[in-house]
């Protein structure tokens, strides 16, 4: 398939979410979904949040002209296929309804960790699971039913969660989501994933979307709405594709892609643990926030990130060749 088509996807969710956010924006302002500083958070004033919902409605947008136009991307949906692109589009629009109520309203960790298992527990319904590991020396571990969903739910919550935590400065999460995408995209390209190379192509452009509004200075922030979001794609389709491999160190791979997130919010667990503080316990520690204490603007700081995450996704680039 011509690299063409996911250039097009990349265009067009970059247009979508482009045309849309402005409008999230005024609904935000609307409905009351601010963000107001306080001493944890670097912003100033009130800030309109729901920028995920421009980001979700673009994905949908550009996701169902894609598959529209383009009758070879159809015929990439095996059955199987279909079914875990069903379970996706579901369970990223729970996780988005999620997100507009803690934007809103606010919601208890462990309510929207009970959120974030059930939606997990719904990707397993529809087949997206880990149902076996390759690792070093041992090789290819097939895993007992419920070792598998365990394993799954551990995964894709930890993921999202990872995705949620690291969005605290302007166009940090964006930023790092696109990079991702970008590098997920070249690695299930190298793997023939047509279908999951076209989710990351639409993802990576609907993030460049959004930076042009939440890079610093933000016109309005991503919010739960949006982390949430990206957090369970990037932990769904890793699992359909990255981790549906039977070559050595497959499991690696998209722990180096998102080796930022998944870093920082382990330094958070142990961080918080050896303190005796509940780990949902928000604090000004996270990497962002250390970046900024030795005195680095947020533009500064996100350029940093931005390019340890571009180094960790190369690294998973190159053990995606390396075990290809």
């Amino acid at each position: 398939m011509s690299g063409l088509v996911f250039v097009v996807a990349f265009s067009l969710g970059i247009l979508t979410t482009l045309l849309l956010v402005p409008a999230v924006k005024r609904l935000a302002f609307f409905a009351g979904a601010l963000d107001k500083p306080n001493a944890r958070k670097v912003h100033q004033v009130p800030m309109p949040l729901w920028g995920g919902l421009g980001v979700f409605f673009g994905f949908l947008i550009t996701l169902g002209v894609m598959l529209m136009a383009f009758e070879p991307l159809r015929a990439a949906l095996t059955p199987r296929l279909s079914q875990h692109l069903m379970g996706m589009l579901l369970a990223g629009g729970l996780i988005v309804v999620v997100g507009l109520v803690d934007d809103r309203f606010g919601m208890p960790a462990k309510v929207k960790l009970l959120c974030q298992i059930l939606i997990g527990s719904l990707m397993i319904w529809f087949g997206i699971r880990i149902d076996y590991l390759s690792l070093p020396l041992l090789g290819v571990v097939f895993l007992e039913p419920w070792q598998g969903v365990l394993l799954t739910l551990f995964w894709i919550v930890g993921i999202t969660n990872a995705l949620n935590l690291l969005d605290g400065l302007d166009g940090l999460l964006a930023g790092v989501a696109l990079t991702t995408a970008l590098v997920f995209l070249g690695v299930s390209l190298l793997k023939g994933q047509v279908v999951v190379a076209l989710v990351m192509a639409t993802l990576a452009g609907c993030a460049l979307g959004f930076l042009r509004y939440n890079f610093n200075p933000a016109q309005i922030f991503m919010g739960d709405t949006g982390s949430l979001f990206f957090g369970i794609m990037f932990a769904g389709w890793s699992v359909v594709g990255l981790l549906k491999s039977t070559a050595t160190l497959a499991l690696i791979v998209p722990v180096c892609l998102m080796g930022v997130p998944i870093l920082d919010t382990s330094m958070a667990i142990v961080r918080r643990s050896l303190s005796g503080r509940p780990i949902f316990q928000p604090d000004k520690e996270h990497l962002h926030h250390r970046l900024l204490g030795l005195g680095l603007t947020q533009r500064q700081v996100v350029a940093v990130i931005y390019f340890i995450n571009i180094l960790f996704g190369l690294a998973g680039l190159a053990l995606a060749l390396a075990v290809k």
